[in-house]
């Protein structure tokens, strides 16, 4: 039985200049699941008001991040773990990759897959918690486009795994590989979203605030991407023997106010207060290093650490192409 497995991540532009970086933006923005407003008012926001205000500085950034990696890293990683698993996978998996915006692409890659007439096809979008935002809208585009054929083979999604024993031994095993108890405080950060959108996951009408998602996660929010932030976190620091006090979880790439909180640059101001100076930080909602670790954390985030009087804020390595993440990956898709 020949399967295709296709595994996808965010994206990037293709080139750190502004008209690459307008059009990754404007495909991302536009997402009715990014920015959850009715569509006049989204266009209008993206490309009259968002656009312009941030795409000069947001060009700055990737130039920063193609300074470090030559290219791309989410897609050089992307790519190269593709072809780890295709090395490390039986016959009976072909893996392909795609992006959810840019390329390449959801469309021309299912038409390589559905050319290819497997008998299975296997969509495993590489976000271990799951968010509207991210897959939700990657399996809703990839399950628009397969609507349209003509021939259906069996269809299996992989939504969420933030309570993989595998994945989890893995960002354990990276933490490990640094003397992680040197450090006086160990920071989870993940992406933030706006808080409405962990409120829509309840169908009871009830918010998050409600449900003690810091508890970790339960029947009543196993959607809620926050709960399984806590979750993913609680069961890296079991793995690593972690005392309470030594941890914490927070959220970054906040837009305004009424995101997700604790946000990460105020933990990290709160943290140097209470005289802890030495900080490790760790993200494992990304599964490739990218924009939001290789520079808002390693070296905004550290910079301005570093100024207000701390002495050491280091980032761990992200999975990327590594065998283990491969072989946790294979282990995933075979459960």
């Amino acid at each position: 039985m020949n399967k295709a497995v296709l595994i996808l991540n965010l994206g990037s532009p293709e080139k750190p200049n502004i008209f690459s970086v307008w059009k990754f933006l404007r495909q991302f923005l536009m997402d009715w699941r990014v920015i959850d407003v009715p569509f006049l008012l989204r266009f209008i926001l993206v490309n009259f008001i968002i656009i312009p205000l941030r795409v000069n500085n947001s060009t700055k950034e990737y130039k920063k991040l193609w300074k470090i990696y030559k290219k791309s890293p989410i897609l050089d990683y992307t790519h190269k773990l593709n072809n780890k698993l295709n090395s490390l996978s039986n016959r009976n998996y072909t893996f392909y990759y795609a992006m959810r915006y840019q390329k390449p692409s959801i469309s021309e890659t299912l038409k390589k897959i559905y050319l290819n007439n497997h008998d299975e096809l296997i969509i495993f979008p590489l976000y271990p918690q799951y968010a509207s935002a991210s897959t939700g809208s990657t399996l809703e585009e990839c399950n628009k486009l397969i609507n349209s054929w003509w021939n259906f083979p069996k269809v299996t999604t992989i939504n969420q795994f933030y309570n993989d024993l595998d994945y989890i031994q893995c960002f354990s095993n990276n933490i490990k590989e640094i003397d992680y108890l040197k450090f006086d405080h160990i920071l989870f950060s993940y992406h933030g979203l706006p808080e409405r959108h962990v409120d829509k996951t309840y169908s009871d009408q009830s918010l998050c605030k409600d449900h003690s998602c810091e508890k970790g996660v339960f029947e009543h929010n196993k959607y809620c991407y926050k709960a399984q932030c806590y979750e993913t976190t609680n069961l890296i620091a079991s793995n690593l023997k972690l005392d309470k006090n030594k941890f914490s979880v927070t959220f970054q790439s906040r837009l305004d106010n009424k995101w997700l909180r604790p946000f990460t640059d105020e933990k990290l101001d709160k943290l140097l207060s209470l005289g802890k100076k030495r900080i490790l930080v760790v993200s494992p909602a990304f599964v490739s290093d990218c924009l939001e670790t290789s520079i808002e954390i390693k070296e905004s985030y550290k910079e301005d650490f570093l100024k207000k009087g701390g002495e050491k804020l280091e980032l761990v390595p992200s999975l990327n192409d590594s065998e283990d993440w491969a072989k946790t990956i294979l282990n995933i898709i075979e459960k």
